[in-house]
């Protein structure tokens, strides 16, 4: 029984269901270069700015039991650097997903521009990054989010999307999707790391990351509900022609197939691909497949946004 784990977002085919998130592994052309040669789908860039950053002062990331703690402070090589990639990364063959996270609607308005003119598959506008001292997350002021919107979706054709923090509550969830449902948003991806929470070591009696006194992203297993709960909430709110691209906590194939259910169409890889290597997307990519197969599901349209009511 073969399973077809293909998908597609924003009318990209994509080959299988999985791929990377930005953030982990993603800065570098080696990193880039790693990422297309892997079972993941697509490649999808780092965050990028108008300027190269080095990012937040070390130690930025640790490992947990159950993911990390990362303020890592957008460290990439400016967008005109992963703007010169873009041909190199196609011709890789994987369709390629350039994220922005511009620090003022002007930003984002040169980096979108940009990246309209060049061959990128996406582009992926970052609402939610955590870890930048002293800036809101757009995700969390719906004025910005609907001026920034109405300025990035007026740029060109190319399919954009938003990557969004983690909502809590039904309100917000409500209020986030009327935003969107204005503008030619073509898909989200939910959900980015729970910004400025905060790790302490009992022994040392310090916090375990140095950036903003110790506050930083959490992610991995421990963000895993949060992340089901914001792709099934806007998976009730959006219409189906706005894709979801479910983020946090996966690092299996049922992890996936239960995003699946809750109605993402794809998957974005983060805490186990920075753990574990390439070497995650094939192993999670199959034991997708498996799954599916116990349950006689063969296609991912099979199983889509069918959680059932209890």
């Amino acid at each position: 029984m073969n399973i077809d784990l293909s998908t597609q977002i924003a009318g990209i085919p994509l080959e299988s269901y999985l791929m990377n998130a930005s953030g982990p592994k993603c800065t570098t052309w080696d990193e880039l270069q790693t990422i297309a040669q892997s079972a993941s789908a697509a490649v999808v860039t780092k965050s990028c700015t108008i300027k190269p950053r080095e990012g937040n002062p070390e130690p930025r990331y640790q490992d947990l039991p159950l993911g990390s703690i990362q303020s890592m402070g957008l460290p990439n090589l400016g967008y005109k650097a992963y703007l010169e990639m873009v041909p190199q990364l196609k011709a890789l063959g994987k369709p390629v997903i350039v994220s922005v996270s511009g620090f003022s609607v002007e930003d984002n308005i040169e980096m979108v521009s940009a990246f309209q003119n060049s061959d990128v598959d996406l582009i992926e506008v970052n609402f939610s990054c955590p870890n930048i001292p002293g800036k809101a997350q757009v995700a969390y002021d719906f004025e910005q989010t609907d001026k920034a919107l109405a300025a990035i979706t007026a740029l060109g054709n190319k399919p954009i999307g938003i990557k969004l923090a983690p909502y809590f509550d039904m309100s917000h969830f409500i209020a986030v999707a009327n935003i969107i449902k204005k503008y030619p948003v073509k898909f989200i991806t939910c959900i980015n790391s729970i910004g400025n929470t905060l790790v302490i070591d009992p022994y040392t009696e310090q916090p375990i990351i140095k950036p903003k006194g110790g506050f930083g992203g959490l992610c991995g297993d421990y963000i895993k509900p949060i992340g089901l709960a914001n792709v099934r909430a806007f998976r009730e709110l959006l219409d189906d022609d706005v894709q979801i691209i479910g983020v946090g906590g996966i690092k299996t194939g049922i992890d996936a197939f239960e995003y699946l259910l809750a109605g993402a169409d794809a998957v974005q890889i983060a805490t186990c691909f920075e753990k574990e290597g390439e070497s995650c997307f094939e192993r999670i990519e199959t034991e997708l497949a498996e799954f599916m197969q116990s349950k006689n599901y063969l296609k991912i349209a099979d199983a889509k946004g069918k959680l059932k009511p209890l």
